[in-house]
C-alpha cells in the first residue's frame, strides 16, 4: 500500500468538494443551525442568548446527532458505486493503485471535507462562547467538536460501506436513509421497548451495553458524561454505569465504529 497514492486521490476528492462549494453550503448551515439553538435552546425556561457552557453543549448535542450522520451519508453513499455506475471504476483500478488505495483515498479525502465543514461550521458559536466565559470553555468545547467529528467520521465510513454493497445509487441511497432512520430515530426506541417488555430487572444490566450498538447513542454517552451539568440535565446517570461512562472509552468504540464498516467495504470491493 502507498500512501501517495491514498493521498491522491484523497485530494482530489476533497478539491471536487471545494470545487462545487459543499464544504461552504454545509458549514453555513451548521453555522446556522447551532447559533439558533445556542441562542435560544434555554427559551423553555425563559432565558435567551448564549449561556453556560454546559447549557450549550446541551442545545447542541440533538442537532449534531440529527444532523451530522444525515449529512455524512448522503456525502459518502454514492462514493464507489456512482463511479461504478459511471463507468469509471474500472478504468481507475487500470491504473497503478489497488482497490484498498483507492477505498482509503476516497475516504480520506471525503473525511476531511466533512471534518472542514463541521470545524467551520462551530467556529463561530465557539469564538462567541469563548469570548463570553473566557478560555475555560476551550477544553469542554474542543472535547464535543471532537467528538461530533468522529460521529461524523463513523457515519460516513456506514456510508462508503453501502457504496460498496448496493448495487446502483438508488438502492444506496434509499440504505443510507434507512440507517440513518434506524440510529437516529428507531434504535432507542425499540431499545425502550424491549426494557419495558423484559422489565427493568432483567433489562437493567445489559441495557447500556446494547446502546454501543449505535453510534449516535455513544456519541451522546461521550457527551453527557463529560461535564456535570449536563449528565444532570439528560438524567443518564443512573442508566450508563460509571466504568462504561468513560470518555476515553467512548472514544475507541467511536473509533471501531469508524474501522469495522472501512474493514467489510474493502473486504466487498469489487470492480
Amino acid at each position: 500500500m502507498e500512501f501517495r497514492q491514498i493521498l491522491f486521490v484523497a485530494l482530489k476528492e476533497l478539491r471536487d468538494r471545494l470545487r462545487n462549494r459543499w464544504v461552504l453550503a454545509v458549514s453555513l448551515v451548521f453555522t446556522v443551525f447551532a447559533l439558533v439553538i445556542a441562542y435560544f435552546g434555554g427559551a423553555q425556561q425563559g432565558v435567551l442568548g448564549l449561556r453556560s457552557i454546559e447549557a450549550t453543549i446541551t442545545s447542541l448535542v440533538s442537532l449534531v446527532i440529527y444532523l451530522i450522520p444525515l449529512i455524512a451519508l448522503l456525502l459518502g453513499f454514492d462514493a464507489i458505486v456512482g463511479e461504478r455506475e459511471r463507468g469509471s471504476l474500472d478504468l481507475l483500478l487500470a491504473l497503478p493503485i489497488t482497490r484498498l488505495e483507492l477505498l482509503l483515498g476516497k475516504y480520506v479525502g471525503l473525511a476531511a471535507a466533512l471534518t472542514l465543514s463541521t470545524l467551520l461550521g462551530f467556529g463561530l458559536v465557539a469564538g462567541l462562547l469563548v469570548s463570553q466565559t473566557g478560555s475555560a470553555s476551550l477544553e469542554p468545547l474542543a472535547g464535543f467538536v471532537g467528538s461530533s467529528v468522529l460521529l461524523g467520521l463513523a457515519f460516513l465510513s456506514l456510508a462508503v460501506m453501502l457504496s460498496v454493497l448496493a448495487g446502483d445509487r438508488t438502492r444506496a441511497s434509499g440504505l443510507a436513509i434507512a440507517l440513518w432512520f434506524l440510529f437516529v430515530l428507531v434504535f432507542d426506541l425499540l431499545l425502550l421497548g424491549l426494557l419495558v417488555g423484559l422489565g427493568s430487572d432483567t433489562g437493567g444490566a445489559w441495557f447500556p451495553y446494547l446502546l454501543l450498538l449505535n453510534p449516535a447513542d455513544v456519541f451522546r454517552i461521550l457527551n453527557v458524561f463529560s461535564l456535570e451539568e449536563v449528565r444532570n440535565l439528560y438524567g443518564l446517570a443512573s442508566i450508563v454505569p460509571a466504568a462504561l461512562a468513560k470518555p476515553w472509552l467512548m472514544a475507541l468504540v467511536m473509533l471501531g465504529w469508524i474501522a469495522a464498516p472501512l474493514a467489510v467495504a474493502q473486504w466487498r470491493f469489487r470492480p
